[in-house]
């Protein structure tokens, strides 16, 4: 449990009643997952595969994967998300698994059993991103997928990411990010290779504030998400 920031799980906590207004704080999160849902069921078909999302808050991703067919576990360290994305089920029907617990003592329990872990929109959120991302590869079957989001740290992500959505077109709460810990591509990349994960896909995600909506593109900016695979 050392790498935890007790102040962001504190700061989502607050939120977590809110999680599925999708004009709520969590609007960004509702407008992204029809896109990195889409993206990762692509490259990893999500039917009949065993899932863990890593992070999942109160169950956006987590959900729309065992739509997508997956049989999926979701791990957060926020009890009150959890208890969200737990009541949700009943409203949505769906079937996942939500569990208190972190991703490094998560993958001492269930080291290689997903043929897919996600982890999104989490790592900038925690004080050691390489341990969550050495979490991740032991947790994946060896030919598996393991799939990251998170920023760029640069002075675009901090013109756009911090500046631009928290304070001037106000998509998030001013506080949501510390760019101190945004994280490069290259860097994620070298955690990844050091666990012993290929990077297999590198693409961004843009806002464009006129028509207000999201896609994902080249430009690995702002916002990225990354898709590495295990070797065999």
């Amino acid at each position: 449990m050392s790498n935890v920031d007790a102040a962001e799980i504190a700061k989502f906590s607050e939120l977590a009643h809110r999680w599925w207004d999708p004009n709520s704080e969590f609007k960004p999160l509702h407008e992204i997952n029809p896109l990195r849902l889409k993206w990762i069921d692509q490259l990893a078909p999500l039917a009949g595969k065993n899932v863990l999302d890593v992070g999942c808050g109160g169950g956006i991703l987590a959900e729309a994967m065992a739509g997508a067919g997956a049989e999926v576990s979701g791990i957060d360290l926020s009890d009150k998300a959890l208890k969200v994305a737990r009541l949700h089920l009943y409203e949505s029907g769906k079937s996942v698994d939500y569990q208190l617990v972190s991703a490094e003592d998560f993958a001492d329990q269930h080291a290689g059993e997903f043929d897919i872990v996600t982890c999104m929109e989490m790592l900038e959120h925690v004080p050691d991103p390489a341990s969550v991302v050495a979490a991740c590869a032991r947790l994946v079957k060896p030919g598996g997928w393991v799939f990251f989001s998170t920023l760029n740290r640069n002075a675009k992500s901090y013109l756009f990411a911090i500046i631009g959505a928290e304070y001037i077109l106000k998509l998030l709460p001013r506080g949501t990010h510390d760019y101190a810990r945004f994280i490069q591509p290259a860097e994620l990349a070298r955690m990844a290779r050091e666990t012993g994960l290929d990077t297999h896909e590198l693409i961004g995600m843009i806002y464009n504030p006129l028509t207000k909506a999201y896609k994902l593109e080249a430009d690995t900016g702002v916002n990225y998400l990354l898709a590495t695979r295990r070797g065999d």
